[in-house]
């Protein structure tokens, strides 16, 4: 991971060279590589989106033949060879942003490895006394991260998953979970947590706003 983590640190000094201001080096950073990775993203969504399609086809099969799993493996081939689906398709997206994401875990985790001085990541930001802690109680941080990840899960939820129990307990786990690391982990790392979840969200509603529309429209 050093060889990711090597270019993004770089990358955040290089903002801190130019706007002077640790936490705003972040801001900037983390809305940049958003930026880098929506071609990925819109190709994952589009994935999940052609399957989320063909879902009441696949359970059609399913129920049909539930006695025989060849016959029934088959035609879930052809429904995914006649609609042009890789089932795959949405997970190598994912496969290539993983370690960008943990990259950036370990820079913002670590900033000292990557050039910077205690002096610049101790600077407060906003509200925050320092950046390089954990923001101390009433965890104004750690909360809007929880509440980032929320969002972030009910728009990522499809209508197919919202009846899914499971589906519907990582909603409220991951936020949960989420708060609670955020009270320990250093206040610039979850600021980063809580400027990527936004971006998430905004865009996860840019990306499908269009397929609600065109959804509309045919009904």
């Amino acid at each position: 991971m050093r060889s990711i983590s090597q270019p993004l640190g770089a990358l955040l000094r290089l903002i801190y060279q130019v706007v002077g201001n640790y936490g705003l080096s972040i801001i900037i950073f983390t809305i940049l590589v958003k930026l880098a990775l929506i071609p990925l993203t819109i190709k994952q969504t589009k994935s999940m989106k052609k399957l989320q399609d063909v879902q009441p086809k696949i359970k059609e099969i399913q129920k049909k033949y539930k006695n025989d799993a060849e016959t029934m493996n088959r035609k879930v081939m052809e429904i995914y060879k006649e609609e042009n689906i890789n089932p795959f398709g949405g997970c190598l997206p994912l496969l290539i942003q993983f370690p960008i994401i943990i990259g950036l875990f370990n820079v913002l985790r670590d900033p000292l490895s990557f050039g910077f001085t205690q002096e610049i990541i101790e600077v407060g930001f906003l509200w925050i006394p320092s950046l390089s802690t954990p923001e101390p109680f009433p965890y104004i941080l750690p909360l809007l991260a929880a509440f980032a990840t929320y969002l972030t899960s009910v728009t990522m939820t499809t209508t197919a998953n919202q009846q899914d129990p499971t589906q519907n307990m990582m909603k409220y786990f991951f936020p949960i979970m989420i708060f609670w690391m955020g009270r320990s982990f250093p206040a610039g790392l979850t600021l980063y947590w809580v400027i990527s979840n936004l971006f998430q969200v905004v865009q996860q509603i840019v990306i499908t706003k269009p397929h609600i529309k065109l959804k509309e429209g045919s009904d």
